[in-house]
């Protein structure tokens, strides 16, 4: 699995963070999303996939 995020598209809700603060933080100047994982273990699958779901600007691209 990896992950790639459109940081232009972001909107700084929070929503990868929640779900996957293992792979995911936000900058403290303007909540833009973080990488810290670009390639995760495969058992953080489901809240990666769950973040990217719950993302409202479609931010985050989860590629097997």
């Amino acid at each position: 699995m990896k992950i790639v995020i459109d940081e232009d598209k972001c909107c700084g809700a929070g929503q990868c963070v929640l779900s996957a603060a293992e792979v995911f933080d936000q900058r403290d100047e303007d909540g833009i999303v973080v990488l810290l994982d670009a390639v995760p273990p495969e058992e953080q699958r489901a809240p990666v996939e769950e973040a990217a779901a719950r993302c409202p600007a479609l931010a985050i691209e989860v590629l097997p």
